[in-house]
């Protein structure tokens, strides 16, 4: 049975209007971009094909369905396309949740630069001594945020492939050219998307830069659409470096404020290891002779106070990271002022411990036991506002907000830090997703918690204070953590008849009568009601001591102790 040509027509532009051009070949069938396969050794699949010129095809109808006989004939392979003002627009403004983060990644890339030279320096005997440092600016007048640093710079051939292709890391390319030294230079960025997160809070951005005797070119780009390339005779950057320029747009002329970006250059960029300097204003008082005062005789002329205000160049990073340096070289004084000023703590840490671990997993840790219950804990046991760890990667801030996933909840009253290379983050480095390495970092912090618990526990006064702040979580860790509960029975402490102060269960079992095979706990309200149980007073005359569970916690922690 044969069909007419206007038939075949209307049928191949049908399948146009719905089928891309793209056919691949696959084993018996040809199949269509559809994803359509027909039986039948060399049928195709769609009557699209039906209107290509550059085919032989010979139609048939079977079961009023189309089939198409085609020549032998190579496969056409075709690359996706792309509207790159879309796929901007997604990395832009779906990547990243906070604008801020812009800051943290554009320094985080001058931080590299300079890391770079550093590393580079090292090896080149001419170049000298190499203090790489990063400055930024905000100008009122102009509305710009300029961020700038005496790093390595880049080539024309450079612009164009670190900044001109979407997810292309510079960064990444560097490490894998230095091959087994790679180690050696820390470098923070390797995603290759760090950069564009300028455009969350800029329209336009100019990029001056300067490569060791290079030429210094301008890379500019308005709203991520389409970039220039030229040579800059602007403010000449001396050596190598680069000058990053954002136009803010009118909604984010807060970046411009001096006490805006210092707060979040220390929140995410507090340790980077390159000096961070602000261009901030300064108010000086100076003491003058008043002009307008009465001057009595035998007095000295009287004076007034007048400000003055100038602009300085503010070092910011002022912080060490004290996680990078061994253990034995911290001091108790240094271990307290990071506490305090990174946890915004005002006591002492009762407790601490500082470690690392290196493997097939590598990070370093600290975790400080507060000396006093946070006021929010103390209001509520589980406050999520509270957030027990932080995570660094290479220094820089990354997030605190975890949801249980590096310490279980009944640990939530700790502060910490955790800095991995390790850590498995989605692309815009704000989220940790679930892996293997997480799960090997966790059980590692909550062993380390443990062992800093029995430390704490052969001091008697310091164990005591410790479980009166924070003797229920220990309970709640009984309860909920089944791979720890053991150690956690050590030193879960409870109420007891047999004396004021409360007893662990190692030390109760210590003191069973011969013959006793079972644990005795009553519950109450309060010590002086279950005191007054007739129970206590038949099982005290037999010599038993008998444990009081005070709240639900003391008793459901109590229940599964078999």
């Amino acid at each position: 049975m044969t069909m007419s040509l206007s038939v075949l027509l209307s049928l191949a532009l049908a399948a146009e209007a719905f089928v891309p051009n793209a056919v691949t070949a696959v084993a018996g069938a040809t199949r269509c971009a559809s994803g359509l396969a027909m039986p039948g050794t060399g049928r195709g699949t769609c009557a699209a094909e039906l209107g290509l010129p550059r085919r032989k095809m010979a139609s048939v109808l079977r079961g009023g369905e189309v089939f198409a006989a085609e020549t032998a004939e190579a496969a056409e392979t075709f690359e996706f396309e792309a509207e790159v003002t879309k796929v901007m627009d997604i990395i832009i403004n779906s990547l990243y949740s906070d604008k801020d983060i812009f800051l943290r990644e554009l320094v985080s890339n001058a931080s590299d630069a300079c890391d770079k030279k550093r590393f580079l320096s090292l090896t080149d005997e001419k170049s000298g001594g190499y203090e790489g440092r990063i400055r930024l600016i905000g100008d009122k007048e102009k509305n710009t945020l300029t961020i700038e640093d005496n790093g390595i710079g880049m080539t024309r051939k450079e612009l164009q492939g670190n900044l001109g292709r979407i997810a292309q890391s510079g960064t990444k390319k560097f490490t894998e050219a230095l091959g087994s030294g790679a180690d050696a230079t820390n470098l923070i960025g390797q995603f290759g998307v760090g950069f564009y997160s300028a455009f969350l809070v800029a329209d336009k951005v100019s990029v001056v830069t300067k490569s060791t005797d290079g030429e210094q070119l301008r890379w500019e780009s308005e709203a991520a659409n389409k970039y220039t390339i030229t040579a800059d005779d602007g403010e000449p950057i001396e050596g190598s470096g680069t000058r990053l320029v954002l136009h803010l747009k009118e909604d984010a002329d807060k970046y411009i404020e001096d006490y805006t970006i210092r707060d979040m250059l220390k929140r995410y960029s507090e340790f980077i290891s390159f000096p961070i300097e602000l261009w901030a204003e300064k108010t000086e008082y100076d003491t003058i002779p008043d002009p307008d005062a009465e001057i009595k005789e035998g007095e000295e002329p009287p004076t007034k106070t007048v400000p003055r205000t100038s602009n300085v160049w503010e070092k910011i990073n002022v912080a060490k990271p004290l996680w990078m340096r061994p253990p034995k070289e911290v001091t108790e004084d240094e271990y307290a002022e990071f506490y305090k000023t990174t946890f915004k703590q005002y006591d002492s840490p009762a407790a601490k411990v500082h470690f690392s671990l290196e493997g097939q997993v590598e990070f370093r840790a600290m975790l400080f036991v507060p000396s006093t219950v946070p006021w929010e804990l103390s209001q509520d046991m589980f406050n999520d506002k509270v957030k027990p760890m932080k995570l660094f990667v290479k220094r820089v801030f990354i997030s605190d907000n975890f949801e249980e996933q590096l310490l279980p909840r009944w640990l939530s009253f700790l502060k910490g830090m955790v800095d991995s290379e390790d850590l498995p983050l989605n692309v815009s480095r704000e989220l940790l997703q679930k892996s293997r390495v997480l799960s090997i970092i966790s059980k590692r912090l909550v062993r380390k918690s443990l062992d800093m618990f029995d430390e704490i526990a052969k001091d008697q006064d310091k164990f005591d204070k410790f479980t009166s702040n924070f003797g229920r979580y220990i309970k709640v860790g009984v309860i909920e953590d089944q791979d720890n509960k053991e150690a956690l029975l050590k030193i879960a402490s409870f109420s007891s008849s047999a004396s004021d102060s409360l007893s662990t269960l190692p030390a109760y079992v210590g003191r069973m009568k011969e013959g006793q095979k079972q644990i005795y706990y009553l519950s109450g309200a309060s010590k002086q009601a279950a005191a007054s149980s007739p129970v206590l007073e038949r099982l005290s005359k037999q010599g038993y001591e008998v444990l009081f569970a005070l709240d639900q916690i003391d008793e459901i922690a109590l229940q599964g102790v078999g």
